[in-house]
């Protein structure tokens, strides 16, 4: 079987320093695999990275096409969808219009529709016509994370979307995760809390120094204390 995404000796660098040294894995579809480790070990540059954001060397492929060297833009067109962790919504305009700017052409089209959002977070449908900008942090999330899927991405990134939210809104997202995950759709999750991670993913990458350090089931994480001591637990 193909993987969907395939990230093969990752290489990234800020300026002059070398962030990612030699990163690789991949996720198959209709796969959760959540990145996990400590801030600062690169979590979040590998998936910038795979989107066309920080500049890398090696090889990443997406549906069996490289995607190396091709701009931010024109990776999301392939089908390749990012949900960053700074909440990129557009405050001044309505929930509804965030929602619109997110359909990649002018007609709706694919698995997603607006009332699949409201259905999904009821709040979303309340706060409709109201400014984005208004909204809760955990609101401004759900948002973000909705318009992204209205692009109809087969694959999405999703960077600590978990990060400050209440508990009720963290199960929902989790819900969410599972309704992507049952339509088909991939998804790579960046998340710091370990037991959202374990429960909802099918398979987990552990990152430290700019590397992988761990690769395996959420079963084989929970039963190996000395990968989590040094590379996960505070």
């Amino acid at each position: 079987m193909t993987a969907m995404l395939e990230v093969k000796d990752l290489h990234a660098y800020y300026g002059k320093s070398h962030i990612l040294h030699g990163v690789h894995l991949n996720v198959q579809q209709g796969e959760i695999v959540s990145l996990l480790g400590r801030n600062g070990v690169g979590r979040s540059t590998t998936i910038k990275t795979v989107m066309g954001q920080v500049q890398g060397t090696g090889s990443v492929k997406f549906k069996g096409e490289e995607m190396m060297g091709l701009k931010a833009y024109m990776v999301a067109r392939k089908g390749l969808g990012y949900v960053p962790e700074n909440r990129d919504i557009f405050p001044t305009l309505t929930v509804r219009q965030n929602l619109l700017l997110g359909q990649k052409g002018r007609k709706p089209s694919g698995r997603w529709s607006m009332e699949d959002m409201f259905n999904l977070f009821p709040r979303l449908r309340e706060r409709a016509e109201a400014p984005a900008g208004v909204m809760s942090g955990g609101e401004q999330q759900m948002l973000t994370l909705c318009r992204t899927l209205m692009g109809d991405p087969d694959l999405v990134m999703i960077d600590e979307p978990t990060e400050g939210l209440a508990p009720k809104i963290v199960e929902q997202v989790a819900g969410l995760f599972d309704e992507i995950k049952n339509r088909g759709i991939s998804i790579l999750l960046v998340e710091q809390k370990l037991t959202i991670a374990l429960k909802i993913s099918q398979r987990v990458y552990v990152m430290g120094h700019g590397q992988i350090v761990f690769e395996g089931t959420p079963d084989d994480l929970r039963a190996n204390e000395a990968v989590r001591k040094e590379w996960l637990e505070v």
